[in-house]
């Protein structure tokens, strides 16, 4: 971590309001979100030990409720880019040979002017956030590796070199005991987590459990969380809209029609994006485009029917 000395007045007023900013795109999360701000606080103020990576978070919970967001806002908010953060599929590395598709091949083998998927990134960006998603269907060889960066805070490559995850924030996000969670919505916390937990302990061995600073319950949405992020959601479409200098509203009855055919329980809220994409954004770019709506017009949708939406001037 940067000494507290050294950081200027700006920094610190922001890692004073993180959970603020990172609460601006992950909704219904408010325990992730603190636990993670705690965490990359006490990096920050020299807290934690300056082998390891700034923080090393477990993230349960079923799909769609904001685990991979919760990553992508962190990035933003550490590295001021979005892209700062590398996804890994585990679902990919289930081999044993998988280790050298991440680390590189040693010299002689297939790929080893390549580098690896994860070393290459890290060596030529050190400030990054790594989503390995799904880390319960990596190889046990390659759980060594994970254990590698959160013990050491470096990997040696297959072309013999150090790398560097000091400056990384390393995120695995698992499916493992998420039923529970859903299954025990209402039941408060402490049940669903002792549940969760001893169906992690079967899966993983203790030295890594142990190594985590943080193992991060994530909830299922409810009605009310999935109406912030319809209103995130056109907020961001009316950023995108702020050049042509259209605006666009949309009725509560619509609202509540998008959260409909956005929402399922399976998969929580990632439908919901494409129900915006597909019921607003492509009727829409086709009336912008045929001229029903033009530069500093005011658009008003609304609930249509049964299942449409209607777009007129306002």
């Amino acid at each position: 971590g940067i000494p507290v000395a050294r950081m200027v007045e700006g920094e610190i007023q922001k890692l004073v309001r993180m959970e603020e900013r990172l609460g601006e795109r992950v909704v219904g999360q408010e325990d992730a979100v603190r636990l993670v701000a705690n965490a990359v606080r006490r990096a920050k103020s020299g807290m934690k030990d300056p082998g390891r990576p700034i923080g090393s978070f477990l993230f349960m919970g079923p799909t769609g409720v904001g685990k991979t967001e919760l990553s992508r806002a962190l990035s933003q908010f550490l590295f001021d880019d979005e892209s700062a953060m590398v996804r890994l599929d585990m679902s990919e590395y289930m081999e044993k040979h998988s280790v050298a598709r991440m680390i590189g091949a040693p010299p002689g083998y297939v790929g080893y002017e390549e580098g690896g998927a994860l070393t290459e990134v890290v060596r030529r960006k050190p400030y990054t956030v790594i989503l390995f998603d799904e880390v319960e269907k990596a190889h046990p060889d390659v759980f060594h590796v994970l254990l590698q960066i959160l013990e050491d805070g470096r990997l040696t490559d297959g072309k013999g070199r150090t790398v560097d995850f000091r400056n990384t924030v390393v995120i695995l996000t698992s499916n493992v005991g998420s039923h529970w969670i859903q299954e025990l919505s209402g039941k408060g916390e402490d049940v669903v987590r002792k549940k969760v937990m001893e169906e992690l302990r079967r899966e993983f061995h203790p030295e890594f459990l142990n190594r985590l600073d943080e193992i991060i319950l994530f909830r299922s949405l409810g009605r009310e969380e999935l109406a912030r992020i319809i209103s995130i959601m056109l907020r961001e479409l009316n950023d995108r809209l702020a050049d042509r200098k259209i605006t666009v509203t949309v009725t509560e009855p619509a609202r509540e029609r998008l959260a409909e055919i956005g929402y399922d329980p399976t998969y929580g809220a990632r439908p919901l994006r494409r129900a915006i994409q597909k019921h607003l954004q492509d009727p829409l770019a086709l009336l912008i485009l045929k001229g029903e709506f033009r530069e500093g017009d005011s658009v008003l949708v609304d609930a249509d029917g049964n299942t449409g939406f209607s777009f007129r001037k306002s």
